[in-house]
């Protein structure tokens, strides 16, 4: 998996590309639960962190996990949260979710941290 350097990270962001990372998972009785952060720019220039939490429902031949039902279908695309720049949003990934700064990747890429965790 190829992870973003911390410079490729901030470059993205600036250039409006969304960046992920995989945070792993919850196993619970009857299901489990997937969780990974995204972190995109908006129109306005603020910077979203989004928290997800969809259940596991791929396997080898299909890890769209973007097309995987979420946890609160009210908020499908996630717990929301607002900056006014890259930094703060990455600080608060680290601290609130546990986020590492050396496991992003860049949008898209998550299915693949995802295919990894299937074959683990």
């Amino acid at each position: 998996m190829i992870h973003l350097q911390l410079e490729q990270l901030k470059t993205n962001l600036s250039l409006g590309k969304t960046v992920e990372q995989w945070l792993g998972y919850k196993k619970y009785k009857d299901y489990t639960l997937l969780r990974w952060i995204r972190i995109e720019m908006e129109k306005n220039q603020e910077y979203t962190v989004a928290y997800i939490e969809s259940f596991d429902e791929g396997n080898i031949d299909f890890i769209d996990i973007y097309e995987f039902g979420t946890l609160d279908p009210d908020e499908p695309l996630g717990v929301l949260t607002t900056f006014s720049n890259q930094s703060e949003a990455i600080n608060f990934s680290i601290q609130e979710y546990g986020a590492k700064l050396d496991k992003f990747v860049s949008e898209g890429m998550i299915q693949e941290e995802y295919l990894i965790y299937l074959k683990n």
